[in-house]
């Protein structure tokens, strides 16, 4: 299937894909549209057309400045308009996208805004390789994993409210820092500021308090993923993190990707995941291909220097599967909301270069990583970009997330 959009530079954004998000061009609102090659199909103003009338989308979600509205109406909905789009875009012949080019916009000459009201944000810990290679860093390189990691997917509620889009600079957080060789911690900006790369679920439908989801059905409760880097101050986080886990060292920010990849689209791209052993229970148990197989990369741009890649990893490696943080996390009941976002945790791999973190990659700062003309880091430094990309090809087919970057800025003066 091809598009008679060419998409030939822009393979990320191909026919097989079209994703959905918020942008807005000079003088207008944010509004909902589908990425295609160079371009976004822009909802609103097609639909002004009449020609979705058919799928029976009211107006009013595509008036809104976030996706939440038009993914409420379920995956009926949105899978048809998605699937309508692609036999227009596809088709040569006359259609209501070519008679109506003002639908579509440059990309280049859109913004993109944060694509969900996200209401509330869960951050797993699902990968064996990194929470092994913490486990030996910080407790025991014998015994890396907790008791309990390999029976349920551990993860923890983040703040919601500090999620940024792509693009958003992000300040390097204060908090309290204890020095090895100091009685008593102090006060400071942070010396040890990391990335984690990451998958986020982007949660399309809800379920009442007090009524899991059945693993079977997880998928239906998934609109889509992003790209997600939860920014980490870890210098602040090894102090705070005892007894009940992350909180000032996580909370300053974490940035996504502006296209949501869905489900439908992602669907050619599964495969199997490890064998988990000890067997899962029951409520954890899934058939067939969880997994995602892609491929993901970070890189870093130092102030005035050029881009390197620092990691290369996959997301087939995570051991928890999307279903299975899914199921868990309403196993007691939790209700899930529309737009809710539970990432994946930091994505690595079992070789070095796989690594999904620079706590990881510089060893906890003991080992320098090589960005190239004569630059090394072993933490962010003020001024540095680091950007997040992830594509999947299957034969002739070909999709992608776009990127999440952001550049780290210095502290604020501090007013307290």
């Amino acid at each position: 299937m091809d598009s008679w959009i060419d998409t030939t530079l822009t393979p990320d954004f191909s026919i097989h894909n079209l994703p959905f998000g918020i942008f807005s061009t000079i003088g207008s609102l944010p509004r909902p549209g589908v990425a295609i090659g160079d371009k976004i199909v822009d909802l609103q103003a097609l639909h002004k057309t009449g020609c979705l009338h058919h799928l029976q989308i009211p107006a009013e979600t595509l008036d809104q400045r976030v996706l939440n509205p038009l993914i409420s109406l379920g995956k009926s909905t949105t899978n048809q308009l998605r699937l309508q789009l692609q036999h227009w875009l596809s088709a040569h012949h006359d259609n209501p996208l070519r008679h109506n080019a003002h639908v579509l916009v440059n990309r280049r000459d859109a913004a993109m805004h944060l694509p969900v009201a996200v209401g509330d944000y869960t951050d797993f810990y699902a990968s064996m390789d990194h929470a092994t290679n913490v486990g030996k860093m910080f407790r025991d390189p014998d015994n890396a994993l907790l008791p309990n990691w390999k029976h349920l997917p551990v993860g923890y509620h983040g703040r919601a409210s500090s999620i940024v889009v792509s693009g958003t600079s992000i300040h390097r957080p204060y908090g309290q820092v204890k020095p090895p060789t100091a009685s008593a911690p102090v006060f400071k900006p942070s010396a040890r500021l990391d990335f984690e790369l990451e998958v986020a679920m982007v949660l399309g439908k809800e379920n009442p308090l007090g009524q899991p989801i059945d693993i079977q059905h997880s998928e239906d409760y998934i609109f889509g993923y992003v790209l997600f880097n939860d920014w980490s101050a870890r210098d602040i986080q090894a102090w705070e993190y005892v007894p009940l886990g992350p909180f000032l060292g996580k909370n300053f920010g974490s940035s996504v990707s502006p296209w949501i990849v869905t489900t439908e689209a992602l669907s050619k791209f599964k495969v199997n995941g490890q064998v988990q052993d000890p067997p899962v229970l029951p409520y954890l148990k899934e058939n067939g291909n969880t997994h995602y197989d892609i491929e993901l990369s970070v890189y870093i741009k130092p102030d005035g220097g050029r881009e390197a890649q620092v990691c290369r990893t996959n997301l087939s490696y995570m051991y928890w599967s999307p279903g299975q943080m899914l199921a868990h996390h309403t196993s007691n009941g939790c209700n899930l909301r529309v737009g809710d976002l539970l990432a994946s945790g930091t994505i690595s791999g079992p070789e070095p270069h796989q690594f999904g973190s620079m706590l990881e990659l510089s060893w906890s700062g003991s080992r320098p990583i090589d960005l190239g003309q004569g630059i090394h880091r072993h933490f962010l430094e003020d001024h540095d970009t680091v950007t997040m990309r992830g594509h999947a090809v299957q034969g002739t087919v070909s999709l992608g997330f776009g990127e999440v970057t952001g550049q780290i800025l210095p502290s604020l003066p501090w007013r307290g």
